[in-house]
């Protein structure tokens, strides 16, 4: 059963419990740590892309909503960088929850709590990315407007955006502890 506190859709961060990690091995350090180059290097900079995807997405709805944005460009862009960010989002997760977040726990049984939230929240994740489907194939399809695409996308983005932070918090101290040949 879901602990209210740790619901995606209205936590403010990992509960305290987890930030140990992240007390010890705190952002601003990451980039200088020998475990750092490489995997999770290249881990950020796929969060860094749905940040991206997913204000890009937004930028072009406010533009569409505006009337600054032509509708043939927005369904463009929206095709392209919808389907990018929905396929990339989707196979990233599965990566992450077939092998790296069972393998880690592994290494820390005691942050097994944050897996549970993480996992939990990729099936969140997993039925706003429907919805945003949804409301982006209805522009895409001239069946819906723009408006209620970027209601929906943002609070798809507001709730990405916490569980990119939330996992970064949680995935990369583990990886910069125990080093990137023990996720294998």
């Amino acid at each position: 059963m879901s602990n209210p506190v740790d619901d995606l859709s209205t936590r403010e961060g990992l509960p305290d419990a987890l930030r140990a990690l992240v007390e010890a091995f705190p952002r601003d350090s990451w980039a200088s740590h020998p475990h750092f180059a490489g995997l999770v290097a290249f881990w950020l900079d796929r969060h860094m892309m749905f940040r991206r995807l997913t204000e890009t997405l937004r930028s072009d709805a406010e533009a569409a909503v505006d009337g600054t944005l032509e509708t043939g460009s927005h369904k463009a862009r929206l095709a392209r960088l919808g389907g990018m960010l929905v396929n990339q989002l989707h196979g990233h997760h599965q990566i992450e929850d077939m092998h790296y977040f069972p393998v880690l726990q592994g290494l820390e049984p005691h942050v097994a709590r944050g897996f549970d939230i993480l996992d939990r929240d990729h099936h969140a994740l997993d039925a706003l990315l429907a919805r945003f489907t949804t409301t982006a194939n209805a522009v895409l399809q001239a069946r819906g407007e723009a408006g209620a695409f970027h209601r929906e996308l943002l609070s798809f983005e507001a709730q990405l955006l916490r569980h990119l932070e939330d996992e970064e918090d949680l995935v990369v101290p583990l990886i910069l502890r125990h080093g990137p040949d023990g996720l294998h």
